[in-house]
Parts: structure tokens; sequence; C-alpha cells
């Protein structure tokens, strides 16, 4: 693969995002091969899946090229049919997932973090649903994964200002779950071993009774959310959150 790491341990697998380079930022061929790696790792025999990005950040959400991509209707549906593969998949995995978090994660790496078991930063993370930047609302099932930790008003708020949360007051809002010292990678991989060690099964079939049952409306999101992403794709304003980051000045958007 080639944006993408698969390392097999003695007692879980470690899933790297491995376009450092760019922040491990998201484009159309990215997430097709997201997609693939997830259905890989779900097949493997280890109880636990780490997930976390290469370079200095967990994911800086999608690829500003994407949105020139996703202009094609097939490829937009192609795109949205990846991403829900890659959220549900976690979601539903017999594993334990746990997202390790380092530097930028934003939009839509924000949503793939949050669908993981345990969520595991670095005091650097800095957190954003900020789709709202280029006029876009939150995908990934980001509307489900906020409302699960955040309760409705204030996951609201969160996707409505953009803001940057650090890993401290995001810990105090319980986005994250856990925070640990410089490296993330090596801390989150010391935990899985040390966690192999509880009765991983019992985990396991807690997160089956609980997640089954919350399936259907997670599907509801991430359908309600294909359909608005498309339409707000055509928008004004969208247009001009976009013009307005490439050329580095504050949008100015007019409610259209």
């Amino acid at each position: 693969m080639k944006h993408f790491k698969i390392e097999e341990h003695p007692s879980f697998v470690h899933l790297k995002i491995a376009r450092g380079e760019k922040y491990n930022a998201l484009d159309a061929a990215l997430l097709r091969e997201f997609s693939e790696a997830v259905q890989k790792v779900q097949e493997m025999d280890a109880s636990i899946l780490l997930l976390s990005g290469d370079g200095d950040g967990f994911c800086a959400g999608g690829d500003l090229r994407m949105m020139q991509e996703v202009k094609d209707p097939k490829v937009y549906d192609q795109v949205m049919d990846d991403i829900e593969h890659i959220v549900t998949t976690l979601y539903t995995m017999p594993k334990i997932v746990i997202s390790a978090l380092h530097g930028p994660v934003v939009g839509l790496g924000l949503s793939i973090a949050l669908a993981a078991d345990y969520v595991i930063a670095e005091k650097d993370a800095v957190l954003s649903m900020n789709f709202i930047g280029i006029g876009l609302a939150p995908d990934g099932g980001g509307h489900f994964w906020l409302q699960e930790r955040l309760g409705t008003h204030q996951a609201k708020h969160f996707a409505w200002e953009g803001q940057k949360m650090d890993a401290e007051t995001a810990h105090g809002y319980k986005l994250i779950d856990i925070i640990v010292e410089n490296p993330v990678q090596k801390s989150a991989e010391a935990m899985a071993e040390k966690w192999s060690q509880k009765p991983l099964q019992s985990m396991i079939a807690t997160k089956k009774i609980y997640h089954q049952y919350h399936l259907d409306k997670l599907l509801q999101y991430l359908s309600k959310e294909r359909q608005t992403q498309w339409k707000l794709t055509q928008s004004e304003d969208h247009r001009e959150g976009v013009e307005a980051f490439l050329e580095k000045r504050k949008p100015n958007f007019k409610g259209k």
C-alpha cells in the first residue's frame, strides 16, 4: 500500500496513515486505499487495533484537491462510500480500536479518530471539526460522534464555531480519553501491550452489545450527511470558503 503501513505485533495490529509530508490529508485515492486497509486489518487475528498517523500530525482532514475531485457525482459517491465503510468498520470491528493522535486532527480526520473505542493524544494535539471554514458540515459520522461525546447542544456549537481545542481542553470535554507523554505512537503501543492482558473478549462483547443498537442511528447520520454535503458543495459560501483558504484570506460568507 502506498499511503498506509500495517504492522503486526504479537498483541495488536498498528495501522498508520503514511502521507506525513502532507499531514496525512485525505483525497479520493487515499480514502479508497484507507477503506481497503481497514478491511484488511479487520480480518487479522489481533484483538486490538491501533490507528495513528506518520509525520507531524494525525490527519489534517480532507485535501482541498478533493474539493475539485468530488464535483463529479460519481467520484463524490465513491468518496462517501469509502468514508462510510471506514467509520462503520471501525465502529463495528470485533477489536478494541485505539486512535493515537498528535499535531493537527481536523475535519474528516477527527471524525475517523472519534470512531475508535479509545482516543489517546499527545499534549500537542489540536482538535477541530472545522468544516464550517469552507462552508460545509461535518461528515464521516461527525454529527454522530460529537453527539455521543458532547451531547447535541455542545456538539452544535463545536461544529458551528469550528473551534480548535488543545488536548487538555478536549480531554475536559471527553473528546479525548487519555493524554500521554510524547511520542504518542510509542505510548499507545505500550498501552496496547498492557491491555492485551485484559479479558479482551469480554470487552469486545460489551462493544458489540452497545454498538449494534446504535449502528442504525450512525447509518442514518451518514446518509443525511451524504445528502447535505452534496448540496453544500454547490453553495456560494463553499466556493468562497475554498477560494479564501487558497488565497490565505478571511472568507466573506453571505449565508448562501
